[in-house]
Parts: structure tokens; C-alpha cells; sequence
């Protein structure tokens, strides 16, 4: 019976440390996520958008299939999702912080339209009545 003991510690010390390891890497993953979609106060040119950019000028930019900008102190949540695939954002915002994706085609929903300010494929989209949710897909020209 000592030896049965033995092997069932021996069984549950393997599932603690197979637990804390599956854990830390869905931290660790969670974390490199949120790195690439960090929004930033200002797009800024990549040195590969530069060169792969086929216009002489090096200083045009690609134009991102939706861009959502706060204009409140706080806007209530958006959520930006690639149509079939990831959640980009699902948050609330602040005052002037921006998020842009390239992606061909993304499903969008605000659930307060006048609280922000967004562009498709480069062009304004008409605001909301306050409080008004709206949700739409945007797709690359």
C-alpha cells in the first residue's frame, strides 16, 4: 500500500507542475498579444510598410482598414474583431488613445458611436446620436 501512496503524490505533484506551467505560458501568450496591439497616440510608419510601399514618396503611409480614436475622457467599450478570427480590442478607452487595424475585413462594435471618432480606410465615418450602440464590418477597399 506504501508503494500506491507514493505513485498517486508522485501523480498529483506532476499535474500541479503541468498546470503551472500551462499557466504561465497562457500569461505569457496573453502578454505578447496585448504587445502587438497596443494602440498608440499617433500611427507611425514601420521601416517595412516604407519599402514595401510601391509610391516614390517615403513618407506615405498605409492607410488601416479602421482606425477608432476617443474624443471623451472615457469611451465606453469598443470591440474590434477580424471577421472569423481574433478579438483586437474589447476595452474601454481614453481621451485621444487610438487603435488601428490593417486586417482585410473587421466586425465592429461601439457602445456609445458619438463617443469616438472613426476612419475607414481613410475616410471619416458619420458619429452616432449620444449613447447610441452601433455595430457594422469593414472591409479593405
Amino acid at each position: 500500500m506504501g508503494i500506491a501512496r507514493l505513485v498517486l503524490v508522485g501523480l498529483a505533484v506532476l499535474v500541479v507542475v503541468a498546470l503551472i506551467v500551462f499557466g504561465v505560458l497562457s500569461l505569457i501568450g496573453s502578454l505578447g498579444s496585448d504587445a502587438e496591439t497596443v494602440p498608440s497616440p499617433a500611427p507611425s510608419v514601420t521601416a517595412s510598410s516604407v519599402a514595401a510601399s510601391p509610391s516614390p514618396s517615403a513618407t506615405s503611409e498605409r492607410v488601416p482598414t479602421v482606425l477608432v480614436e476617443c474624443l471623451r475622457e472615457r469611451c465606453p467599450t469598443v470591440f474590434l474583431k477580424v471577421t472569423g478570427g481574433d478579438v483586437l480590442l474589447d476595452r474601454e478607452m481614453d481621451r485621444g488613445e487610438q487603435f488601428q487595424s490593417f486586417d482585410p475585413k473587421v466586425d465592429v462594435v461601439l457602445a456609445d458611436s458619438a463617443a469616438v471618432r472613426v476612419q475607414v480606410n481613410g475616410a471619416v465615418r458619420s458619429p452616432g446620436k449620444a449613447g447610441e450602440r452601433q455595430e457594422f464590418t469593414v472591409s479593405r477597399d
